[in-house]
Parts: C-alpha cells; structure tokens; sequence
C-alpha cells in the first residue's frame, strides 16, 4: 500500500486531481503546503488531503477551518506544533516559513497584514500577513511529540542545498533552516517531508532520515510505500 505526497499546488487544482485519479488505489494524500490559489480558494478534493500551511495560502480560511467554522470535504489541516492520525500513521506538521524577526513572537500575536485595493481591479490584497511563518513555540510544541511517523514541513531542514527555481546558473545554495532540523533530531520520523523550493531534492539529514524535498504538483508528486517508507516520484509527463 502506498500513500501519496505533493506540494506547492498554488491553486492548480487540475493538476492536483490528475495525479490523485491516476492511482485509484492510494487511499489518502499529503500535502507540504502552498494549497490556496491565488484569490485564496481552496479545493474539494476527490480523496482525503491533509496538508500544512505553506507561505502562500489564505489564512483566515486556515483559521476558520481551525476553529470548525469552515468545512471542506476531504479537506484535512495540521494544524503547526500538532500531530494527527493519518489512517494509523502519525503525521505531524510545521507550515510556513522562518522567519528570525518574527520567531520568539506569539503565534496568536502574528500580524494579519494590510488590506489594500490593486489598481485597475479593485481587488482587496492583505500584504505581510506574518501568519505565514511559524514561531518558536510551535517548534517546541513538536519536540514534546512522541512516536511521529512523517514530518511534514513547508521549508526544507538544514542542510539542504539546491539550485534555485529561476537561477542563472546551476550553483546550489542553502536553503534549509536549523529549527526545522532540530525538530528533526528531536521527533527522529520515519521520514520528512518538505517543498517550497519548487525543486525535487531527496538527502538523508544528520540525524538519519530520509527527508524529500518536493516539486511543484505541476511538474511532479511523489508515492510512498507504507511498509518501507520508500518514495518514488512521479512525473506529471501529461502536464
């Protein structure tokens, strides 16, 4: 049996729908954050879909879905520093991004942003909306976690280095942040999980797990056998 993994949808729910029609047989999917699309909707997925917050999502609909105010079917979210029973696996998660400026901050006391109108539009954005990190409280929420199967982070775990989405040149940089690894080290999962570099990555961390970071859904997704946590990534040849 295999269970499914993607990221960084950023509302192409097309191509999200495609990859979970094509293998039937997985009962559940996972996903590492940036879901919403642009106007901040989100999708009713054909199979369940638990996923974290990335950095790019609509976060009054995260809270609302928090606190039961908002329903969507099949529609799961971890909520950062909480674990949840993924068909008897143990999935724990930590969406956003770091950021050091705002680390030490409350996670209730993050900054909802500013609306503003775009021109031509009228369109109502909310700029610098802080809620899209995460804080050290919610870090050391996951480090008292016991028995956590797959680590699901938005930003990759140090050290991990990659070459940019839209870099001049194949020069890898550093890209991973050391609370992520620390909640590594301290959780000791199975297997980690990560995107928001929009490039495929797979490393085994200091501590000794396998840690994968994931493509955008667009270009390609990954399965993962439920007995040996093995993954295997899949292209999106059709896209």
């Amino acid at each position: 049996m295999t269970f499914g993994v993607l990221a960084d949808v950023h509302g192409n729910f097309d191509a999200m729908v495609r990859a979970m029609r094509r293998h039937p047989d997985v009962p559940f999917w996972l996903c590492v954050g940036d879901l919403a699309s642009r106007a901040g909707a989100y999708p009713e997925p054909p199979v369940p879909l638990y996923w974290i917050k990335g950095n790019n999502e609509n976060f009054d609909a995260i809270e609302a879905f928090v606190s039961g105010a908002r329903h969507v079917p099949n529609l799961h979210y971890i909520p950062n520093g909480t674990a949840a029973d993924v068909d008897g696996l143990t999935v724990a998660g930590l969406g956003g991004t770091f950021a050091p400026t705002q680390y030490n901050t409350p996670a209730a006391g993050l900054s909802h942003g500013t609306p503003t109108r775009t021109r031509g539009s009228g369109e109502v954005v909310v700029r610098d909306d802080k809620r899209r990190h995460f804080v050290r409280e919610e870090v050391e929420a996951l480090q008292r976690l016991q028995h956590v199967d797959v680590l699901l982070t938005h930003e990759g775990a140090f050290p991990l280095r990659i070459v940019p989405e839209h870099a001049s040149a194949a020069r890898p940089i550093s890209v991973g942040k050391k609370p992520i690894s620390e909640v590594i080290a301290a959780l000791r999962p199975r297997l980690h999980l990560c995107g928001h570099h929009h490039r495929f990555a797979a490393v085994t961390t200091r501590e000794g797990v396998p840690s994968i970071c994931l493509d955008r859904v667009s270009r390609s997704y990954v399965l993962v056998d439920r007995a040996t946590f093995e993954p295997q990534k899949i292209e999106q040849t059709d896209v």
